[in-house]
């Protein structure tokens, strides 16, 4: 099995995330839209395996793979794909927590952590600007200073 320490980052294409960033978008806006716990679950699958496998298993990585990268040209450059496999992990703890909100009655911790995990998929689809990404670069710089001192 390849080494996935943090001294061996897999590159991947930046274009497959902020695609996957579309399909999340759009998945969180119909859960957000229908209340749906069920729907919010599946995708806190997604964002679970994209955390925990990879980008490049997840199944939005995969629909990148075989629908949308064939008909792109090469990429310009690829990105370490760390920052946005731990905002996959961000992405699973909202939407794990709304589910629980959803499923349990509690609609109002369904409706705020759904929300929030819609505002984050859609700066990165629209924009480019992936907060969990920034999140990580914060902990990473954040751990080189708590080991320095």
């Amino acid at each position: 099995m390849p080494d996935r320490s943090p001294r061996v980052p897999v590159h991947v294409d930046p274009r497959g995330p902020r695609f996957a960033a579309v399909l999340t978008t759009l998945v969180l806006v119909l859960a957000l839209a229908t209340g749906s716990g069920v729907l919010l679950a599946a995708q806190a699958v997604v964002f679970a395996l994209g955390a925990v496998l990879g980008l490049r298993r997840s199944p939005y990585g995969w629909l990148y793979r075989r629908l949308v990268r064939p008909r792109l040209g090469p990429p310009r450059e690829l990105e370490d794909e760390r920052p946005p496999r731990f905002a996959q992990g961000v992405g699973l703890a909202f939407a794990v927590l709304g589910a629980a909100g959803y499923l349990s009655g509690a609609g109002w911790l369904g409706v705020a952590a759904t929300a929030a995990a819609v505002a984050a998929a859609f700066l990165n689809a629209a924009f480019g600007y992936c907060l969990g990404c920034e999140a990580y670069l914060l902990a990473v710089r954040g751990r080189a200073r708590l080991g320095q001192g």
